[in-house]
């Protein structure tokens, strides 16, 4: 018989075991989400961008990662320690608050992993695998790991000494994945035929069930920050419903005023742009704060995804109109709901609590952004010139899946019908 270690509370532990499962069960969901949203030429290599990504991460994190973000800080707030490198000095009876840090260390992991896979919709159809298979440990361990000390280290500046609030990521997930891929898009160029043909989803039926499966994991996602089954997890599930819902609905709201058609990718859409935005604030706004927080998002992402047209930046699946823009509405928003009832002191402007909360979340907001995108860029830069990033022009207009994984998502064409092409056929067809 095993003894339970002193301080574990097993109903805590049981529901951070279901979160974290919740969490990791994300990336599938956003391979489907951005698999649905490529063309068929590039489907498996889009799914496998989002796969790799969990093995890669998780190797980086137990070996340092972990150790990094989460160790006692050694440098003014700005990184961890090395005390816990290979997970040294973790066994099954340390805890970290009234849960095994095994699994605190695990549910955080979770998070990294899927920061590091949202990047690759900002550089879907073009992209080499094997610079991705180098990018990804790089950018966790210059990138990712840094940020999530500023916010939730032991000591962490953001948190200790700037005293921003993020409940379960805006900072370290949504903008820093969201400035990354802005930052990468740029290193690789547009793709072929940008602003010229058309580059629909393929499969809309993937793309919403990629969707759900992110709403459903986003409840671990959040509700499991409270690293507790207790009230305020109670209030971030119940803040998160609603934030996708209302994000859902403003986004709606434009396209049937813009364009006259509420989509069904405007939808999806609208309900990833509200949970993303209520993923820093679930914790410290109110029902109705939320119900403001993913409104606002919901409607302010759906006229961001159109500047890349604009600006000429090819994001290929909208990363920086969604992560980025949301991240960023949500994280300031904070500064206008947050509401002493959920943070136990700090309140919002509209709150009574005055311009100080705001001013703080805009300093957290610029100090990732802009070095999430500085570091990111010089990585990017790096790689391309060591190895190339971006795939040959010819791979990239046959499709990656046939030229980079020797496969073909559909064997018997895009609506299943008619023969499957030979492998000489397929050179000569315009993908």
């Amino acid at each position: 018989m095993t003894t339970l270690a002193a301080g574990i509370d097993t109903g805590d532990t049981a529901w951070l075991l279901a979160a974290t499962a919740l969490v990791l069960l994300m990336t599938p969901g956003l391979a489907l989400f951005y698999g649905g949203m490529v063309r068929t030429k590039s489907v498996l290599n889009m799914l496998m961008m989002s796969f790799v990504s969990i093995a890669l991460v998780t190797v980086v994190w137990l070996i340092a990662g972990y150790s990094l973000s989460f160790g006692d800080d050694t440098a003014a707030g700005l990184i961890g320690g090395l005390g816990h490198i290979g997970m040294a000095g973790i066994g099954p009876g340390s805890v970290q608050g009234s849960v095994p840090t095994l699994l605190f260390a695990t549910f955080q992991l979770t998070f990294a992993i899927v920061t590091a896979a949202l990047i690759s919709g900002a550089i879907a159809d073009r992209a080499r695998f094997g610079a991705w298979l180098i990018f990804v440990p790089v950018w966790t361990l210059l990138v990712y790991v840094p940020v999530a000390h500023w916010v939730w280290g032991p000591g962490g500046w953001i948190v200790a000494d700037l005293k921003a609030l993020d409940f379960a990521g805006g900072m370290p997930v949504e903008i820093c994945s969201g400035a990354s891929g802005l930052a990468l898009c740029l290193v690789l160029g547009p793709r072929l035929g940008f602003k010229k043909d058309a580059m629909r989803p393929h499969n809309m039926p993937m793309v919403v069930m990629g969707a759900g499966l992110l709403w459903f994991g986003w409840f671990g996602f959040n509700a499991g920050s409270a690293l507790g089954a207790n009230g305020l997890a109670a209030a971030a599930f119940l803040n998160t419903l609603a934030a996708g819902c209302t994000g859902l609905l403003g986004w709606l709201f434009v396209e049937q005023r813009r364009d006259g058609h509420p989509t069904t990718l405007g939808a999806a859409s609208g309900a990833v742009a509200g949970l993303v935005a209520i993923t820093p604030a679930c914790g410290s706004v109110g029902l109705v704060g939320a119900l403001a927080v993913g409104l606002a998002a919901g409607l302010l992402c759906s006229y961001a995804v159109g500047w890349k047209f604009k600006l000429n930046y090819d994001d290929s699946l909208d990363v920086v109109g969604v992560h980025l823009v949301g991240g960023v509405v949500g994280t300031l928003l904070i500064g206008l709901f947050a509401t002493s009832a959920m943070t136990g002191g700090p309140e919002g402007l509209l709150y009574g609590g005055g311009f100080g909360q705001l001013g703080r979340q805009a300093v957290g907001v610029v100090a990732v952004g802009v070095y999430a995108f500085a570091v990111t860029y010089g990585i990017g830069k790096a790689i391309d010139r060591l190895t190339g990033f971006r795939v040959e022009e010819e791979h990239e207009y046959r499709g990656l899946d046939l030229t980079v994984h020797a496969e073909s998502a559909y064997d018997h064409g895009v609506l299943g019908h008619g023969a499957p092409l030979s492998a000489s056929a397929m050179q000569k067809v315009k993908p």
